[in-house]
């Protein structure tokens, strides 16, 4: 509750207790078991902060914060605490409010680009080991020094893709670049999207600007729906841790002010130290203790202090711890742990008062005006002035419907070109190059076969010309011989006939004498009959053979 320009939020016996304008950007805590009383408690400071004109982003895990949406009414609870606050007729009352979502089904959508969150944050999204990390960074200095924008998953899983299959192209400039983390950081993409994480990157990006307004002098509650983010519990974490490294790189500087820009409220905190890296914690740590000079406080709320690294703790000054529940050493320790944290008050036992305090009932210290924080005080947190629990489904679409303009505009996605896009037109470049250099080796290779098979086709061409001219010329000199023995034979004949004849009519001699002359005479016959039976051959087969 805003009054008199100061933050009323709880009252204890000594009277109401405030929170200091210039002092919350000091950041604060809420912690405490399940169930009394934090986000009642995360309610009424939220609305008193809007009252005096701070916006606030917060996660609602249930829906129960989108009450503060409507107007509360009176109810016999809050009649009894007027009594005891001393107040008379409470004005009920609503804060502005715009819904979101990263799923863009409860409110409008909140996105981011790959780029943006960066390789440190997407790591631990995706539970990158070291090597893997390393090898997610030199993707990004590739992407950046080649001016390729990776907006969103499926940009960054082509860029992927394309250094994995030219890593020889990079390895002498950016370091090694191994196949195997390539294709671990690619299956955790596939994880990301199987969970729906994948809507969480693309355009339109969100303008961190959009949480800081002011409506009718009152700061815009900026409630995003977490009921499903929940369910995954790095996206959650990292998307918040997103918005705070958003927040502290682009505000600028403003010291500190009368009240602050922007209260960031970081739900189920211990999520974000859950399997969170040193280097990203001395980030975080980095970040809590610089961002108050942007103007802005961060308030964790958790179930227990201890859930929250030494050096992050010690940062948070503005505290409201509800009970705590102590039935094992370990939660007696972490009782004791939390009660250190607070200045003593000689009342009462700190670590007692934690274990006996009721549902609604907290110890509370603030910082005073010179930034020294009060001694601790057992008190009982206002009631809001807004509805406890959560809206129906009609009342977050009209809430939807009369957001501005420039905030509706998240809802139109929309693609431009980036590496995707470009690297998709080289690989079919590059498979278009393929293709060309795979016809003209095809058609080389069938000019090939084809020359091929004419050179056989002549050969055997070749091969049976030559035995067709080698038939013919034995059968041409079957033939010769054939006629020319026969020539022989008749033309002999006829020869020895007539010498016979011859010799016969020429007197009488003894058969001795006729038998040497005829033996001679034959000799004759047959050396004479060998030229003159050539040369008939000769002119027999000249005329067979014309």
């Amino acid at each position: 509750m805003y009054l008199d320009k100061r933050l009323y939020v709880a009252h204890c016996a000594n009277g109401p207790l405030y929170l200091t304008g210039k002092m919350c950007n000091r950041h604060g805590l809420i912690a405490g078991a399940t169930g009394t009383g934090k986000t009642v408690s995360l309610q009424v400071i939220a609305e008193t902060f809007s009252q005096a004109g701070v916006p606030c982003f917060m996660a609602d895990m249930k829906g129960d914060l989108s009450g503060i949406s409507q107007a509360g009414k009176m109810t016999g609870f809050i009649e009894k605490r007027c009594k005891e606050f001393g107040l008379e007729n409470p004005t009920f009352e609503s804060c502005p409010v715009r819904f979101y979502d990263v799923f863009g089904e409860q409110g409008f959508p909140m996105r981011t680009t790959v780029s943006a969150m960066g390789a440190q944050l997407l790591s631990r999204l995706m539970g990158l080991n070291d090597t893997q990390t390393g090898v997610l960074n030199i993707v990004f200095k590739i992407a950046d020094d080649k001016q390729l924008l990776l907006i969103d998953l499926k940009d960054l899983r082509l860029m992927l893709d394309f250094v994995g299959k030219n890593a020889s192209m990079f390895t002498t400039t950016y370091g090694n670049i191994s196949s195997a983390s390539i294709g671990a950081i690619q299956r955790s993409i596939l994880a990301i999207e199987a969970e729906g994480g994948d809507k969480f990157f693309g355009e339109p990006a969100f303008d961190i600007n959009d949480l800081m307004d002011v409506e009718n002098g009152k700061g815009v509650m900026s409630v995003l729906a977490a009921d499903r983010l929940m369910l995954n519990p790095k996206l959650y974490s990292t998307f918040l841790l997103w918005l705070m490294t958003e927040l502290y790189a682009q505000l600028p500087e403003v010291g500190d002010p009368e009240l602050p820009k922007l209260i960031f409220f970081f739900d189920e905190a211990h999520m974000l130290f859950d399997g969170t890296s040193k280097a990203l914690v001395d980030k975080l740590e980095q970040i809590i203790r610089l961002i108050r000079s942007k103007g802005v406080g961060i308030y964790f709320i958790t179930q227990s202090p201890t859930d929250i690294p030494d050096t992050i703790l010690s940062q948070l000054s503005n505290r409201v711890q509800h009970a705590l529940r102590a039935f094992t050493p370990k939660d007696q320790k972490d009782v004791r742990a939390a009660a250190q944290t607070f200045r003593a008050n000689p009342s009462f036992k700190t670590d007692e008062a934690i274990m006996t305090l009721e549902t609604g009932e907290a110890l509370v210290s603030f910082l005073d005006a010179k930034g020294a924080p009060s001694v601790v005080e057992k008190a009982k947190m206002l009631f809001p002035l807004s509805q406890i629990g959560a809206i129906t489904a009609g009342q977050r679409l009209d809430i939807r419907n009369a957001a501005p303009a420039r905030i509706k505009a998240y809802e139109q996605y929309f693609d431009r070109e980036s590496a995707y896009e470009v690297l998709s037109a080289v690989n079919e470049e590059i498979a278009a190059q393929k293709e060309e250099e795979r016809q003209l080796k095809e058609a080389a290779r069938a000019e090939k076969e084809a020359a091929k098979e004419a050179a056989r086709q002549a050969k055997e061409a070749a091969r049976a010309e030559k035995e067709a001219r080698q038939k013919a010329s034995g059968w041409k000199r079957t033939i010769f011989g054939t006629l020319a023995g026969a020539v022989i034979t008749s033309v002999a004949r006829s020869l020895g006939n007539s010498v016979g004849q011859s010799v016969s009519g020429g007197g009488s001699k003894s058969s001795k004498s006729k038998s040497t002359t005829s033996n001679v005479l034959g000799k004759a016959a047959k050396s004479a009959t060998t030229t003159a039976t050539r040369k008939l051959t000769e002119e027999v087969l000249k005329n067979i053979f014309k």
